[in-house]
C-alpha cells in the first residue's frame, strides 16, 4: 500500500519530467502543496525529500524548493588517452584549440572556466611506491578545476602528481600560470623527453566527504566515483599519478575494448 507522500512525489516527478515544472522554477510552498493534494504538511515534506534525494529538486536557503537544472554530463572514455597522446605532437594552434574537457563534454573552450593550483609536496609512502622513489621525495602536486560557465560546480576534482626532479628541466612545468597547457600532460612530459606508453585506471565508488559534496553540489545520497589514473612511460616508470573525484549524478564512464579478429 502506497504511503501518503508517494502519490505526491509521483505527480511532481511526472510534472518535472514532462516539463510542466521547468528547470529553475520554484515549487509551491509546503502549505500550498498540502492544500492542492489534500494531504498533511509532513506528507508533502516527505515527498519533497524523496525528490530532493533523487536530484530532481533543490532547496535554496530562505527561498524554498526549486526544480534542479540538469547539469552538463561528462562522458569519459578510455579512448581519450590515445587522443590526448596524439595531440602532443601537433602544432600549437591545433593543441590550443581544444582540450580533454571539451572532448568529454562537447563544450567549447570559451564555454569553460578553468583554474589550476601548484605546490611542492613530499611523497607519501603510497605515492613513493607508485613512482618508485624514496618516501619524502619532492613531488609537484597540481589541482585542477574546470566548470561550465553557466554552472557553479566543477565537472570533477582532479589532483595530479609528478616527480619534481623529472620535470625540473623545464621551469615552465613548475609554473601554474602556464595553465591551461595546450596539449595537456602528454605534451608537458614530452618537453622533458618523457613519452607515455600506457595508462592504468582504477575506479571505485564511495559516499562523498562533506567538502566534496559541497564543492560538486551533489544531491543528498549521491555517490562519487574515485578514479586513480597512473601513466607509465616507455621505460615502465610511473610518471603521473592522478586522483580524480567524479560526481556520480552526471558522469558516465565508457570503456571500449577493441578485440583482435580471428
Amino acid at each position: 500500500m502506497a504511503t501518503a507522500y508517494e502519490p505526491i512525489a509521483d505527480t511532481l516527478r511526472k510534472s518535472i519530467h514532462a516539463g510542466r515544472l521547468k528547470p529553475g522554477e520554484r515549487l509551491p510552498s509546503e502549505t500550498d502543496l498540502a492544500d492542492e493534494f489534500d494531504e498533511s504538511v509532513p506528507a508533502v515534506r516527505n515527498a519533497l525529500g524523496m525528490l530532493r534525494a533523487e536530484g530532481l529538486i533543490e532547496e535554496r536557503h530562505g527561498a524554498g524548493m526549486f526544480v534542479r537544472r540538469p547539469r552538463t554530463r561528462t562522458v569519459r572514455t578510455n579512448l581519450r588517452h590515445q587522443w590526448e597522446k596524439n595531440r602532443a605532437r601537433v602544432p600549437l594552434a591545433e593543441r590550443a584549440g581544444t582540450g580533454a574537457t571539451e572532448h568529454d563534454t562537447g563544450l567549447r573552450g570559451e564555454d569553460l572556466v578553468f583554474s589550476a593550483a601548484y605546490r611542492e609536496v613530499t611523497a607519501t609512502e603510497e605515492l613513493a611506491r607508485a613512482f618508485g622513489v624514496p618516501a619524502g621525495a619532492a613531488l609537484l602536486e597540481r589541482s585542477y578545476r574546470t566548470r561550465y560557465a553557466a554552472e557553479t560546480a566543477p565537472f570533477q576534482l582532479a589532483t595530479s602528481y609528478l616527480v619534481h626532479d623529472r620535470i625540473a628541466g623545464n621551469a615552465d612545468l613548475l609554473d601554474e600560470t602556464k595553465e591551461p597547457w595546450p596539449g595537456g600532460t602528454h605534451h608537458q612530459l614530452r618537453t622533458v623527453g618523457i613519452e607515455v606508453d600506457r595508462v592504468e585506471e582504477r575506479v571505485t565508488a564511495r559516499p562523498p566527504t562533506p567538502e566534496e559534496a559541497a564543492e560538486l553540489e551533489l544531491p543528498p545520497g549521491t555517490s562519487v566515483l574515485v578514479l586513480r589514473k597512473t601513466s607509465y612511460d616507455i621505460h615502465d616508470r610511473a610518471v603521473d599519478v592522478s586522483d580524480v573525484i567524479l560526481p556520480g549524478d552526471r558522469t558516465e564512464l565508457l570503456f571500449t575494448t577493441p578485440l583482435e579478429r580471428w
